[in-house]
Formats: structure tokens, C-alpha cells, sequence
């Protein structure tokens, strides 16, 4: 098969998907070895989440098609709504630009939309992030796309442990680290006045400095106990409040629970005497991990507290269950969800300081590593792929 005739759509759903993708998908565009088409939806789309979409358009990207598949509202039901969506939608335009591959990205929703209509058309798909653990449907969401695969990017080796136990060849698992430490890499040589004047830009609230002490508080709705996310966030913010640093407080994800979650953010921001609060709905990847690297510490329960951070040895206090069972380097501390334990783990790792860098989730290369696999690829079709027994 010719080089110009092997083609690679991209599934971007959400404004995580393009930092972990976007390494490996620039060097396979820029040297000519695959043609790249991006195809996004889902939250990728949405104004209120930055539309992530016109980000890709900026990098150069040729965005072949933006889907539109969000059903709006808050509850579980609107996410298996969108689910099905995504099916129906992605499978018509993927029947219309018949790639070579697929290429999804780790555990949301969206992603088993994509994956189910790439499996049913039979063009083989590609899973960057498989074989990880977490503490929600999420976990449920990325061991069936798993099965729906055909080639997995995985970013540890005891992942790659994982997908062999579950039936997966060991020829079609391949080791490569997160290409979102890719990012995290390139992101410590930006200056941070450059920094400060992508914040100023952008979001509500009191100018901050960033060259004093700052906390960044990055909190998501857990979508198994998502009637519980207003409190829940109070509880951080008021923990954050108590500890009286200077926070950025970043809004959530668009999962059940994301609007109460919201909400709490709206009324500490309209009601609390906290000055030194800056409200931010989103920032470009590369800054807002340069801003976590400045950071002292960062308070929540997303998943660049467990991959990113460790990489650029931030201090971290994740809360709840959303990251459990993920590997972790020494840089997490875990707290319960009441206000006490939160600011009494906020204060410890402020006293901890700066960790040591961790190459848990890889060295910042893996975009490298990825595309050498993908060039590799032929062009065979998804219907041959059977259980391996070990």
C-alpha cells in the first residue's frame, strides 16, 4: 500500500483528547509518510468548552468533519444519548472518508461511539490509553474499546500487562508512554510571562501574579455519585479558601453532574469574601501545564494530577474515587471529599514542595514512538481479530 493512500482519522471528542494525540499525529503530517484527518465532536464542539475544534484548525490540522452529537444535559441519560449520537453520526461519515484506521483516544463516552462505528464498518481501530484503571464508568468504557481494537498505544508497561490478560495479542500492544508528557516536555520552555498574559487574557476574577504562591483547582463531577457534585465542590473551594493562596479554579468537564458542579463554583465566586480567585473556563495544553509547573500545588481529581504532574513533579491532592486504582508516582496524596481533610492535605503538600520527575507515564516521546507504529501498520482489515489465549 502507498504511502499517500494509507489514510488516519482522528477522533477528537473532547478538549483532553487533542493534547494526548497531538504530538504523533503532527510528525506523521509533517513527514508525508500518512495522510491526517481529523474528525471532532461531542464537547470538542461546544463554546462553552473553548471549542476545541478550532485549536486543531490553528495547528494546521485538517478537520474533515465536525459532528454534531452532544445531547444536552446533566444526568447519565444524556451521556448514553450521546453515546448513541456519536454511533450513528461517526458511522456515516466514516463510511464517507473510508480510512485506513481509526484512532481513539483513552475512556470517554464518545470514544465508544467512535469505536463501535469503526468496528461495525469494519476499519481497524487504533486505541491510544488502553489497559489503565480508574474509579468509574470510565473504566467500564475503556476495557470495551479495548475489545473493539485492533492496535493499542498504551502508556505503561503493566497496561500493556493488563490488555494481554484480557484476550488482547501481545504483537498488537504496543508500550509508548502518554503523549501527553509530550506536551508537558515542551511545555517548561515557555516563558512564564508568556503565561501570565495568556491568564490575563482570559477568564473572570482577580488578577493574579504569578510569581507569587498559587494553587490550581481542576475538580470534575464523578459520574457513578454525580447528585453529590455541588457539595462536593463547595468542600474544595471553601478547603482552598481556608489555606488563603492565590487559586485559579478551572471549570469542569461536560460529565453528569458538570452543571451543579458549575454552580458551586458560580455561587463561591458571586458569595465568598475569598479575594484571590481567578476563574478560568479553559487554556491552550502547553500554558495551562507550564501554569500547573509553577503551581504549588493542584487540588481535584482529574487525571493530569496523575500523569502530567508526575512529569513535571507538581504536588497533587486528588480527591474522591475517579483516579482510583490508576498508577500513581509520589507526587499524589489522596483526601476524602470533607472540607477538613482537603485542607489538611492541601497544607501537606505544601510543606512537601516540588517532587522529583517521574517517567511512570513516559520520558516525553512517545508522539515519536506512536507514529513509527502507525507507519508500520498495513492496511488489513478489523474482521480477523479473535481472543489470544496466553
Amino acid at each position: 500500500m502507498s504511502n499517500k493512500s494509507r489514510r488516519l482519522v482522528v477522533a477528537i471528542t473532547a478538549r483532553p483528547s487533542y493534547s494526548r494525540i497531538r504530538s504523533a499525529i503532527q510528525l506523521l503530517r509533517d513527514t508525508g509518510d500518512v495522510s491526517v484527518q481529523v474528525i471532532c465532536s461531542g464537547s470538542a464542539l461546544l463554546a462553552r468548552y473553548w471549542r476545541v475544534v478550532d485549536l486543531r484548525r490553528a495547528d494546521g490540522f485538517d478537520v474533515a468533519e465536525e459532528i454534531y452529537t452532544f445531547v444536552e444535559g446533566n444526568e447519565p441519560l444524556n451521556m448514553a444519548l450521546t453515546t448513541a449520537s456519536t454511533i450513528q453520526h461517526t458511522a456515516s461519515v466514516l463510511r464517507r472518508l473510508s480510512p485506513t484506521w481509526v484512532m481513539s483516544i483513552a475512556d470517554r463516552y464518545e470514544t465508544l461511539g467512535t469505536a463501535v462505528a469503526a468496528a461495525y464498518l469494519g476499519i481497524p481501530l487504533i486505541h491510544v490509553q488502553g489497559g489503565e484503571i480508574t474509579g468509574n464508568i470510565d473504566e467500564r468504557v475503556r476495557h470495551a474499546v479495548t475489545k473493539l481494537a485492533d492496535v493499542h498505544l498504551v502508556s505503561t508497561p503493566v497496561a500493556g500487562q493488563r490488555l494481554q490478560r484480557m484476550g488482547e495479542a501481545p504483537a498488537s500492544v504496543h508500550v509508548t508512554g502518554c503523549p501527553s508528557i509530550d506536551l508537558a516536555r515542551e511545555a517548561m520552555d515557555i516563558p512564564l510571562d508568556r503565561v501570565q498574559s495568556a491568564i490575563n487574557e482570559f477568564g473572570v476574577g482577580s488578577h493574579l501574579d504569578l510569581r507569587r504562591d498559587f494553587i490550581v483547582v481542576l475538580q470534575h463531577p464523578e459520574t457513578d455519585s454525580f447528585d453529590q457534585s455541588y457539595s462536593r465542590m463547595h468542600a474544595t473551594l471553601d478547603a482552598v479558601a481556608d489555606v488563603g493562596m492565590q487559586a485559579f479554579i478551572f471549570w469542569p468537564n461536560v460529565d453528569a453532574g458538570s452543571d451543579a458542579t458549575s454552580k458551586a463554583i458560580r455561587v463561591f465566586r458571586e458569595s465568598s469574601s475569598f479575594p484571590n480567585a481567578h476563574y478560568i473556563k479553559n487554556l491552550e495544553g502547553r500554558i495551562f501545564l507550564r501554569l500547573l509547573r509553577q503551581a504549588r500545588c493542584l487540588v481535584g481529581n482529574s487525571s493530569v494530577g496523575i500523569r502530567e504532574s508526575a512529569f513535571i513533579g507538581t504536588p497533587v491532592v486528588n480527591l474522591g474515587d475517579r483516579q482510583f486504582g490508576r498508577e500513581r508516582s509520589t507526587n499524589v496524596l489522596n483526601a476524602g471529599w470533607q472540607r477538613d481533610d482537603i485542607r489538611t492535605a492541601i497544607q501537606q503538600q505544601l510543606a512537601a514542595g516540588h517532587y522529583p520527575r517521574s517517567t511512570l507515564y513516559g520520558d516525553g516521546y512517545a508522539g515519536q514512538r506512536i507514529a513509527d507504529v502507525v507507519r508500520s501498520l498495513g492496511g488489513a482489515t478489523a474482521n480477523n481479530k479473535r481472543f489470544h489465549e496466553a
